[in-house]
């Protein structure tokens, strides 16, 4: 005959032990649940950073073709286009109107750049440059000719 005392302690054990299991079981069904809403997760935030690069690099500017050659398109400026989409040397000659102490001739931007401004050859591109730079928003020029940074 079996000893009471040993039957109920394992009566009791397996109790604990179907508790235990029904406490992992629901454990368990909580980490796949949190594991499917991180799967869900990445993939929502993978198709918003390609949305995002895609858009970055529609706004950066792209070379396009003229008479055969490759040229930089000069973006419009908008509050979504930062200067930063604007090619190197764009930059510079934003930043040599902006250091001036008030509006510039092109003379003037072409020596903090240190273009030759003695040849008129060398100063005209720079001249085009910026009145590029005012047909896309970036830059204001003013009726005598000079150039300064839009408010």
């Amino acid at each position: 005959m079996l000893d009471p005392e040993l039957l109920e302690r394992i009566t009791a054990r397996r109790a604990e032990l179907d508790e235990l299991e029904e406490q992992l079981a629901k454990q368990l069904a909580e980490v796949r649940a949190e594991r499917d809403e991180l799967a869900v997760a990445e993939r929502v935030l993978d198709r918003v950073s390609e949305q995002l690069a895609d858009e970055r690099a529609s706004a950066a500017p792209t070379p396009g073709q003229v008479g055969g050659r490759a040229v930089m398109l000069i973006p419009h400026r908008t509050p979504d286009v930062e200067e930063t989409m604007l090619p190197p040397d764009y930059q510079r000659i934003l930043a040599a109107v902006r250091q001036a102490a008030g509006p510039v001739m092109a003379r003037q931007v072409g020596e903090v750049l240190g273009v030759d401004v003695t040849v008129r050859a060398r100063l005209e591109p720079l001249r085009g440059r910026l009145v590029r730079l005012v047909d896309r928003g970036w830059l204001r020029k003013l009726p005598d000719g000079r150039f300064t940074t839009r408010l």
